[in-house]
């Protein structure tokens, strides 16, 4: 399993939200584009896709 970020989902245009939620710090923003997940770090508890009102974190298929 592994979390992804949509970035057709992911509108770019604002501080994301999922950042803050993360325990570990997995998630990385810069600017206002699309979120970056750092694997070495996620544990991945779903936070971020519980957390993203677009939706744009996704578990990959």
């Amino acid at each position: 399993m592994k979390i992804i970020v949509n970035k057709d989902k992911c509108p770019q245009n604002h501080p994301c939200p999922s950042v803050r939620v993360c325990p570990v710090d997995a998630i990385i923003q810069e600017g206002y584009k699309a979120p970056i997940i750092d694997y070495d770090k996620c544990i991945q508890c779903k936070k971020c896709i519980t957390y993203c009102p677009m939706g744009a974190f996704e578990i990959e298929q």
